[in-house]
């Protein structure tokens, strides 16, 4: 499983000619939650963009890093609607306000969460109102799902088939693509050139030792003045 951002800035490629058609910028959804039923590829044109986008019947691979089309990319031109009827942008529903029937708050619609074939199974949840085993997982299975938006604008859930259907969606299982593991090369530090074959700091010059042996600082030899000093 997935999350359907983890789809956002692949590129698409067809499949025969392997020709880059565009990149990833949103997903489209059909109005009932149910599938990815096509690949947005933004907008094209200056004084009348126009969408374009790959169907999903056209995609024959959802790869990790990329996505393969079987045949070039539609460009949609109807003028009556600016995207195909009946399609959702995912990013139209993330944030989206998440409740029961009854109207209590759950949270908020985080993302979609998705099969190898772009099938629907879940969905994770953020901003959760609530506590127990829905708020545990951040997540709830396709089943609990009662309306996509009701008179309010919100999506509604089944609180407690949601709670019943938590084995459906593991969010362990849940990943943005493939983890690279993490090498560590140790590399000996090599000093700078201006540094290699330099002589080394000179040694600072060693004091002469003061008096011989015997001697005590600051006192004249009592041998040369006696030991009481000169003249007695």
């Amino acid at each position: 499983m997935r999350l359907g951002k983890s789809l956002i800035g692949n590129h698409v490629f067809g499949h025969l000619d392997g020709r880059k058609l565009g990149e990833v910028k949103d997903l489209y959804l059909d109005d009932e939650l149910m599938e990815v039923v096509g690949i947005y590829l933004g907008r094209e044109g200056l004084l009348r963009p126009t969408p374009r986008f790959v169907e999903r019947r056209d995609i024959a691979l959802f790869g990790i890093d990329a996505l393969l089309a079987e045949s070039p990319f539609t460009v949609y031109e109807k003028d009556e609607a600016p995207e195909p009827p009946g399609w959702l942008r995912l990013d139209q529903l993330q944030g989206r306000e998440v409740r029961t029937p009854g109207g209590t708050k759950i949270g908020k619609l985080g993302d979609v969460v998705l099969d190898e074939e772009g099938h629907i199974t879940g969905f994770s949840l953020v901003n959760l109102s609530v506590r127990g085993p829905v708020a545990e997982a951040d997540a709830v299975s396709r089943s609990a799902l009662v309306d996509v938006e009701d008179e309010q604008g919100a999506m509604t859930i089944d609180l407690a088939e949601a709670e019943k259907a938590l084995l459906d969606v593991d969010p362990s299982q849940l990943f943005a693509g493939p983890v690279e593991p993490q090498v560590t090369t140790e590399v000996e530090e090599v000093p700078p050139p201006e540094m290699l074959d330099q002589p080394g700091e000179p040694e600072p010059p060693t004091e002469p030792e003061s008096g011989v042996e015997g001697e005590v600082p600051g006192r004249p030899d009592a041998a040369e003045q006696g030991e009481y000093g000169p003249g007695e």
